[in-house]
């Protein structure tokens, strides 16, 4: 067994320069980007967008070190205004004995909200401090305007099977440990999906293999042993994968089942594991449109609410948003006859193509349009009695077809009155 006080694998294999660096190589290949900014000293901040391990941490590193610039570090998940002014205070009073400025990265920066990202705008700006931004989200959502123009984007993409390889090679030959042990490979299929193109998943489920056997043991790897570990030690391996989709998978559920304990207590979990809220409010949104629809309007109203305030207030507080909005969501009637309706439109579509649309619904914007009938017999509905006027609004083919159902609840039963009133047609 590995002693509990060697590092992980992760961590001792992680590259401190750009030859060891594997992966994105239309990033830090030669004659690219970023590896241009290292070899003429011209850095400019910039954000690095991509799933988690994909090398994003260790990039900032390499580029620090090769650069010879001072380099500071925040999480954006446990980190606020004050730690942001801090920083920026201590760059700007070494700047006199720097030859550059210093580098400051930010791990998580999507989780920033707005007051934390707005502090690092005069000093991004100013050149106080280069940023290196790392995130899992798209910036455009999830970054303010005015830094994100202050900023490159680059995207850093999942490591292919190759990239893999070599990792593999290395670590079995290169690091002070493994190299010791006796360790063939067979079969590399179960560890490279277990990965998922993330390397220091692919890292760690080394470890967790070299990590079972005691040190003068044999060790042949392939997929069935692969398996086997993972599934014995499943909470080492997967904080962020199968475990994180399982979590969330009975959030929803318990939303969505009208059960708010248990919706409250899978959120207490995702929290306590250090969840990114703002996904949990993304999923609520989704929810509030998908399960509860118009069986309560405000649900979708009070789920974009909380993913607004989220952003703008950031954790610890949101947390109090998010538990509010949970227990509401979960104890709100339910309803998917939109989500239905919108199905059955695509397969409709998919059937049966995609019809003109009938000349009476189009727009005669020129005068040739009007001569060939368009928006000819159209009918304003709000010349009629009731604001309605029955007027065919399918194309050929398709008349007649009812894709809305309302459902079993108070406001769609309201709902379905209304529409049995005006349309005979559609059997409401």
């Amino acid at each position: 067994m590995i002693g509990e006080n060697v590092a992980p694998l992760a961590e001792r294999m992680r590259p401190t320069t750009l030859d060891d660096y594997v992966g994105q190589k239309h990033l830090v290949g030669p004659g690219c980007v970023l590896r241009k900014m290292i070899e003429t000293g011209n850095l400019s901040s910039f954000i690095l967008w991509g799933p988690p391990g994909v090398g994003k941490t260790t990039l900032a590193k390499i580029i620090a070190k090769s650069l010879d610039r001072e380099f500071y570090t925040l999480s954006a998940i446990s980190s606020g205004v004050k730690d942001v002014r801090e920083v920026i205070g201590k760059a700007k009073g070494n700047r006199m004995f720097a030859k550059a400025a210093p580098i400051l990265f930010i791990d998580e920066i999507h989780r920033f909200n707005k007051a934390q990202q707005d502090a690092l705008l005069g000093a991004v700006e100013d050149g106080t401090v280069v940023l290196i931004g790392a995130t899992t989200e798209n910036p455009s959502f999830e970054v303010i305007s005015p830094l994100l123009s202050r900023c490159q984007t680059f995207v850093l993409n999942p490591l292919e099977n190759s990239d893999l390889d070599i990792l593999l090679k290395n670590a079995l030959q290169k690091d002070e440990v493994l190299r010791k042990r006796k360790i063939t490979v067979r079969e590399t299929d179960a560890m490279y999906r277990y990965a998922g193109g993330d390397a220091r998943k692919f890292l760690n489920i080394i470890d967790i293999i070299a990590s079972s056997f005691a040190p003068d043991k044999e060790i042949i790897i392939d997929n069935k042993l692969v398996t086997e570990k993972l599934q014995e030690n499943l909470s080492y391996y997967d904080k962020n994968g199968e475990q994180h989709y399982d979590v969330i998978s009975a959030f929803i559920k318990s939303m969505r089942g009208s059960d708010p304990n248990a919706a409250v207590y899978w959120l207490a979990r995702m929290i306590a594991g250090g969840e990114d809220p703002l996904f949990i409010a993304r999923r609520m949104v989704i929810l509030a449109s998908e399960d509860i629809g118009l069986a309560n309007p405000n649900a979708l109203l009070l789920a974009e609410a909380c993913f607004n305030a989220v952003h703008e207030v950031g954790m610890p507080e949101a947390q109090l948003v998010l538990s509010e909005t949970c227990v509401y969501l979960a104890s709100s009637p339910k309803s998917n006859s939109t989500y239905r309706a919108l199905q059955a439109a695509l397969n409709n579509i998919r059937e049966n193509g995609e019809p003109p649309v009938p000349l009476h619904l189009r727009n005669a914007v020129t005068n040739l349009m009007k001569d060939l009938d368009y928006g000819k017999d159209y009918k304003y509905a709000h010349d009629f009695e009731g604001n309605f006027v029955n007027l065919e609004f399918l194309p050929e083919g398709v008349e007649g077809t009812k894709f809305y159902d309302p459902g079993d609840n108070h406001r769609e039963k309201e709902i379905r009155a209304r529409l049995a009133a005006h349309w005979k047609k559609y059997g409401y």
